[in-house]
């Protein structure tokens, strides 16, 4: 009896110490602040290791007291993708949003639906149109608009009346909220920086304006001065993004709700300069993740066992506020980590970009491990030039200048726009990714092993670049697929712009030859060699000679599909002698909607073809 007596009394005594949830969940459900800045690199933050001095105070105190993750990554190096990603669980080929488009009847739940089916009050600030698969979507409130102003995306206060106002509206809900907050900067236009580098005026100052001799230069960059101006404004605009996230931070301690909420920060994707932004390297997805939650994240700790990316943000917030989980989510919860357990397969992430904003097509895929990258490229054949915004930075003009007496900028110029099919990289010597050890036998094992989880990772999320994967060395196989996923978003832009509108085109359809001098009477041949994938079936060339005025002097349409060569033949009029004529030819069913369009002027046409 004395026995079973103590036994109670200890069980009594000790049960609340184990059983007790988290001081953030006692009153019900946490909130829920997710801040994600724009373009901010990793190692920008001081915590994350930053080079340069007084980057991000702010940030930094948000990490001294919760958790930052060594390994984390977003999916994909650029915004529109990348937040539908972090805000659905889901591959871009799996949502639809693979690009800068709407995606109209997605057959899964977002975020805004799971959490406001939950009781969530859920709002937003920036980045609306960029964080749902369509627009309008369903948020409580949008947080950008503030008594029908739009709010300053650079100013710091606005920051904090947003932060406020949406704390305030969830309160006279009586329902926990779930804010989404998204910091425009470091994103362009960086602090009083305009085009060509122009100084301009900036009434957002930073708390710290950084100058050009003191900023580091990333190993995947060089020293110049233009590229150091480019990035004293880069740096001073991640100083800014630091205010404003110091300003989010004062609004959510002044409601007094600090302690019941969940604060997760990361970036979209790294800068926005050549060799970051539009790309899968590890300075392109590593992102600063940190998450403080109060009674269960440690202070100040560093999870370097663990590699979590975008997709498993949405299952994490689930299970943190108690929601269950929809089907199909491609990621996982990372819930045990932040409890300071181990949870196992977090050895590898799988990382995927397919389209810039533009539409351009350069589809690229990567499987990185804590140490090793290896990265496929289909949109690489050494003719495509890969089309980004990072190329109208000073970075990339400065590379262009100098890339012909610099044999080293030079190298990386060429890397810079035509690829490499497959890159492998030792990202723990190596995280600038400057030497490429994909034909090196020291690495066999570890290259064939990141290639067969990459063909698992393609396999089990349904990735549409699994056969090109497959088919890697077939050149052609490869090169018909980023045909046909251009195709696609070439149609996709069309139909968005109209029906008559021009689609973009596409300069790897056809290439002809055209004599630049002839003569009266004589037969003057066009010769075209055509490339049209297999998804554009049969398609007509028109091709047409016309005088100086540009009157047509003739048109010739014939009929082709896939490879070969055609030989279109007129026979010059003898009134043209001694004057000149030019040459145009496009492929498609008329010109409104051609799909490639070529022209070439001042061809000469000599004297009589026989003088007397």
């Amino acid at each position: 009896m004395c026995h079973r007596f103590i036994l109670l009394f200890l069980i009594a005594l000790f049960t609340p110490l184990f059983a007790a949830p988290p001081l953030c969940c006692v009153a019900g459900k946490p909130n829920l602040l997710i801040v994600t800045v724009d373009d901010m690199s990793c190692d920008s933050v001081g915590a994350f290791g930053c080079k340069l001095k007084g980057t991000t105070p702010n940030i930094d105190a948000l990490a001294a007291a919760g958790l930052r993750y060594h390994h984390a990554h977003v999916q994909v190096g650029n915004c529109y993708p990348s937040r539908n990603v972090m805000f659905s669980g889901r591959y871009p080929h799996n949502t639809g949003v693979e690009g800068f488009y709407q995606v109209k009847n997605p057959d899964y739940p977002h975020m805004v639906d799971l959490m406001k089916q939950a009781g969530y009050f859920v709002a937003i600030r920036g980045k609306v149109s960029h964080s749902t698969p369509y627009q309008p979507y369903g948020w409580d409130a949008d947080l950008t608009i503030l008594e029908g102003e739009q709010q300053d995306t650079k100013n710091a206060e606005s920051y904090y009346k947003s932060t406020r106002h949406g704390i305030a509206l969830a309160k006279q809900a009586d329902k926990p909220f779930c804010i989404n907050i998204n910091i425009s900067d470091p994103h362009k236009p960086f602090y009083a920086m305009g085009k060509q580098g122009a100084i301009v005026e900036d009434s957002n100052v930073p708390s710290r304006v950084f100058t050009a001799d003191e900023v580091p230069i990333p190993g995947f960059l060089f020293d110049h001065p233009d590229v150091r101006l480019e990035l004293a404004h880069y740096y001073s605009s991640v100083r800014r993004a630091d205010d404003c996230f110091a300003a989010v931070m004062k609004a959510l301690r002044e409601s007094g709700q600090d302690e019941e909420t969940v604060v997760v920060f990361l970036s979209d994707h790294g800068m926005p300069l050549p060799f970051a932004k539009t790309a899968l390297w590890n300075h392109s997805t590593r992102t600063p993740w940190i998450v403080r939650w109060p009674g269960v994240t440690t202070p100040g700790a560093i999870d370097t066992n663990h590699m979590i990316s975008a997709v498993d943000l949405l299952p994490t917030l689930l299970d943190i506020a108690g929601i269950d989980h929809p089907d199909g989510f491609d990621g996982r919860s990372f819930l045990p980590t932040l409890r300071g357990e181990r949870q196992s397969g977090r050895n590898m992430v799988y990382k995927v970009y397919n389209e810039n904003s533009g539409g351009n097509r350069s589809p690229m895929r990567s499987v990185q491990s804590k140490r090793f990258g290896y990265l496929f490229n289909p949109w690489s054949d050494g003719n495509r030039v890969f089309r980004t915004a990072t190329t109208g930075t000073l970075s990339y003009r400065a590379m262009v200048k100098l890339a012909p007496t610099d044999p080293q900028i030079a190298a990386r110029m060429e890397l810079f726009q035509h690829g490499v099919p497959e890159e492998f990289y030792d990202y723990e010597n190596d995280p600038d990714a400057l030497v490429n050890l994909i034909d090196d036998p020291h690495y066999a094992d570890e290259i064939a092993k990141h290639r067969a989880a990459m063909r698992r990772f393609m396999v089990e999320s349904g990735d549409h670049a699994l056969a090109a994967f497959e088919h890697r060395d077939d050149k052609q196989f490869v090169s018909d697929y980023v045909d046909k996923v251009q195709a696609v978003a070439d149609a996709r832009r069309a139909n968005r712009r109209g029906k008559n509108a021009k689609p973009k085109p596409n300069p790897k359809l056809f290439q002809w030859q055209v004599p630049r001098r002839t003569t009266p009477g004589s037969e003057f041949t066009v010769t075209i060699t055509h490339r049209l994938p297999q998804s554009l079936g049969e398609q007509k060339f028109h091709v047409t000679i016309k005088d100086a005025s540009g009157k047509r002097i003739e048109r010739l349409i014939r009929s082709a599909s896939g490879q070969g060569e055609l030989d279109v033949t007129f026979t010059i009029p003898e009134n043209l002698a001694g004057k000149m004529i030019s040459a145009a030819a496009f492929v498609g069913e008329e010109f409104s909607n051609n799909l490639m369009y070529r022209t070439v002027d001042d061809i000469k046409v000599g004297g009589p073809a026989n003088p007397r």
